[in-house]
């Protein structure tokens, strides 16, 4: 079970991870084409800030892939010397302190997001962008990894308690060693 709900965040993130990259790929299409016009004597005009936002939002919502597919850094001294159940421990500790940081972020942004809503904010820049239209996919963002680090150190606590220390590795151990050991 738990490595069937696994696989179905992964494919999910795996469609979100596509959809941010079209996005980026897009934004990267948008300055190219400013610099361009910039050097006919013309420009599109708030590229920074669209890129500002483009990337804010990549970086919320593939969070969740990056951790799916164990690409978080981590300082693996001490673990990587241990047992498999050492180290099924050392994954689990390390699953609920980003989940607890995480759940963090996404409770501290929505108040951002509901005043933006709330005072109808706009961007102090010539676009004058309503906050609340960025915002609130960045929100989102937050919450889907919030959501699926909670899931993902759940699956963990469960095939631990269960004994399956190899699965636990496969989902929430370092990269590298899983490399390594497969």
């Amino acid at each position: 079970m738990e490595m069937a709900m696994i696989h179905k965040l992964r494919q999910l993130n795996r469609m979100v991870a596509l959809a941010v990259g079209f996005g980026l790929l897009a934004c990267a299409a948008f300055v190219l084409t400013d610099i361009i016009m910039r050097r006919i004597g013309t420009s599109l005009g708030g590229t920074e800030e669209i890129a500002g936002y483009a990337m804010a939002l990549a970086t919320s919502w593939g969070m969740a892939y990056t951790l799916l597919e164990l690409g978080h850094v981590r300082i693996d001294l001490l673990r990587s010397r241990g047992s498999s159940f050492t180290r099924a421990m050392f994954d689990l500790f390390s699953m609920i302190v980003t989940s607890a940081v995480i759940i963090t972020i996404a409770i501290k942004a929505w108040p951002v997001l509901e005043r933006s809503l709330t005072n109808g904010s706009r961007a102090n820049t010539p676009l004058e962008t309503p906050l609340a239209w960025v915002q609130m996919p960045w929100f989102a963002g937050w919450v889907w990894f919030a959501v699926v680090s909670t899931l993902t150190t759940l699956a963990a606590l469960s095939l631990i308690v269960k004994r399956r220390y190899a699965d636990t590795e496969s989902i929430v151990g370092a990269f590298a060693e899983v490399e390594t050991l497969q």
